[in-house]
């Protein structure tokens, strides 16, 4: 028979883990380069910018437009770096709370 109260301990076990695991996204840190590591970009797993570092030879008005660029790619590349780290993180969060069904991305259900 179909445990109602039972399925809905679980729908409050799984959005007490999502909460959970969404608020401690901002200690995983994942980083991206741009122009073989002249410009890094340091993101966390809330997709915040936390720090740019650029080569000090990159700082020169002349080059402002490709310095401007590198940042532009380097922040992308930590974005796209951190997405698996976040995916990861809320798969071992709500681990064994709700059936793997295939195509359904808790990830995507919370705004990850």
């Amino acid at each position: 028979m179909f445990d109602m109260m039972g399925m809905l301990g679980k729908v409050k076990d799984l959005q007490a883990k999502m909460k959970e695991a969404q608020d401690s996204l901002s200690s995983i840190i994942e980083t991206g380069d741009a122009g073989a590591g002249m410009v890094v970009a340091t993101v966390n797993g809330k997709k915040q910018l936390l720090k740019i570092e650029i080569d000090e030879d990159l700082i020169k008005p002349a080059d402002r437009e490709v310095l401007q660029d590198l940042i532009v790619a380097a922040t992308n590349n930590a974005l796209e770096n951190i997405e698996g780290k976040i995916k990861e993180h809320l798969q071992k969060a709500t681990q064994g709370l709700m059936p793997n069904i295939p195509g359904m991305d808790l990830g995507s259900m919370f705004g990850q």
